[in-house]
């Protein structure tokens, strides 16, 4: 099995990289003086293989798509190439984005490396987390729909961040849930991140083409309320002293595994030594959010795959005389073209947008959607800058959750929770899960997805047993930082800070 897709002719592929890049920077040199203020180091990039990059094909792990070649850079790439970024190759990945192991690509699964080569590398960005990690890459592109960049960040010891919705464009990269997608990025610790989204001005980069990248005005404003996007100086703008972290009374599920649960409670304990405080607050509604995504997300699917018949997109079926089945045209192209994980969400998402289940489920969630996001903004100290400010409802408040004041509960500036719920599971036995444990894997990722938060994964210790050689093995877990809407400078500056504190191992 191949943890990570090289494409074929990869020197040629490179100089023709290189070149382009040359004439790209001069062309763009005096456009984006402000923005490359800061110094551009030639890194190596790995991309996702549902993000277009010249020289490459980008087939989304799908034999709809095999052979496929998109004659331009994804945005991001472009943006990336312009800051001295090379494209090293193409990253193996779960089909469409639909998996939570990396496993169910049409061609080679991803497994995990250096010693654990019989677990998961976790999905769907499985294989950029894993070129990282290998070394391969500096950086690498994912995409986080629902947690696909985190959760290979936790399985493999490497840092993921989701930015904020809108930040980052996503044109160029095929989509699977168009309100849910994020483009987002892996590296072995938080500075190579923090640097290209704040030290070389991403977070500016507006993107006409991208009716989801949000307006240079509104962006601007942002800013204005936001601190930290002056430079990428993470020991000045990153202190812990005198923040407030929340841990959610929610996320200490039954599914926990108690090693995640210590490292998790451990990693708030030195938060407080470095002068951090810790509270405990309540999101009444994230126990609902994972139904919601498992709805809303395989909608959105389901209407973005439709397009793939092998007559305007994919590959056709030519092993018969006709492509037709039962009267329908393109249904053996569709029947061959797709995985089985791919095809279970098309007929999820066909269903909940009939017109007899649409009021019951798809409208439910979007309710419950809503909900979602209105309890992370109630916590948080900051406003949102897109919402006005609303109130804490202390009838909704568990009793658990102390009162800061007449007003409401503690408001914090940041929530910490565990990124995955368990350690990297063997590859035999994720073949043996069914398709709910599976989706299960994504209970804490799925909230922040659902309210377009910023959110990032760093390896942290976790307890183990000597005795117990898979314990030394898998000694490390996933713990997951999450700020208000766009307060992702911060995030990414006060995780950088926090990464040697939470993790005093070294994993590479």
């Amino acid at each position: 099995m191949s943890t990570y897709v090289r494409h074929s002719q990869i020197r040629d592929a490179r100089r023709l990289i290189s070149t382009q890049w040359r004439s790209a920077t001069a062309q763009h040199r005096s456009l984006h003086q402000a923005t490359h203020s800061a110094k551009s180091e030639t890194a190596r990039l790995a991309v996702k293989d549902s993000i277009a990059a010249t020289g490459f094909t980008t087939t989304c792990a799908s034999n709809i798509l095999a052979g496929n070649k998109i004659p331009f850079d994804a945005t991001i790439v472009r943006q990336l190439r312009e800051r001295g970024a090379i494209v090293t190759g193409k990253a193996g990945m779960d089909e469409f984005g639909m998996g939570t192991h990396s496993t169910t690509s049409a061609f080679e699964s991803v497994h995990n490396v250096l010693g654990l080569e019989k677990y998961s590398a976790g999905g769907s960005s499985g294989g950029s987390a894993v070129a990282v990690r290998k070394g391969e890459a500096d950086l690498a592109l994912g995409t986080d729909t629902g947690g696909s960049v985190r959760m290979p960040a936790a399985y493999t010891g490497t840092v993921g961040f989701k930015p904020s919705y809108g930040m980052l464009s996503r044109w160029g990269v095929v989509p699977y849930a168009n309100s849910l997608d994020t483009v987002g990025l892996l590296a072995r610790t938080v500075g190579p991140i923090g640097n290209a989204i704040v030290g070389q001005g991403l977070y500016l980069e507006h993107d006409h083409n991208d009716p989801t990248s949000l307006p240079a005005d509104v962006r601007k404003r942002c800013v204005a309320e936001r601190r930290s996007y002056g430079s990428w100086n993470p020991v000045e703008e990153g202190k812990v002293r005198g923040l407030t972290f929340g841990l959610p009374i929610e996320y200490h599920i039954e599914e926990l595994d108690p090693r995640i649960r210590q490292g998790w409670l451990r990693a708030a304990q030195k938060i407080q030594k470095l002068g951090g405080r810790i509270v405990p607050v309540s999101l009444p509604f994230t126990k609902n959010a994972l139904s919601a995504y498992y709805v809303i997300a395989p909608a959105e699917a389901a209407s973005n795959l439709s397009k793939y018949d092998g007559i305007r997109y994919g590959q056709r079926n030519s092993e018969h005389a006709s492509d037709s089945y039962d009267g329908i045209l393109y249904a053996k192209t569709r029947e061959t073209g797709f995985g089985s994980e791919v095809k279970r969400r098309i007929l999820l998402g066909s269903y909940t947008l009939s017109s007899e289940a649409m009021d019951n489920y798809f409208i439910q969630a979007q309710k419950v959607r809503r909900l979602v996001k209105r309890d992370f903004d109630r916590v948080f100290k900051l406003s949102n800058p897109l919402e006005d400010q609303q109130a804490f409802d202390l009838s909704e408040m568990d009793d658990s959750v102390q009162l800061e004041n007449k007003l409401g509960p503690a408001q914090v500036d940041f929530l910490l929770c565990p990124t995955a719920p368990t350690t990297p599971p063997l590859l035999e036995d994720v073949m043996r899960q069914t398709p709910l444990d599976s989706y299960m894997n994504d209970v804490f990722t799925v909230p922040a997805s659902l309210a377009g938060l910023p959110a990032i994964s760093i390896p942290m210790d976790i307890p183990v047993d000597p005795a117990k050689e898979e314990e030394k093995l898998l000694s490390f877990g996933g713990l997951q930082v999450i700020g208000q809407y766009w307060d992702d400078a911060r995030l990414l500056s006060v995780a950088d800070v926090l990464s040697p504190h939470v993790l005093e191992q070294k994993l590479f």
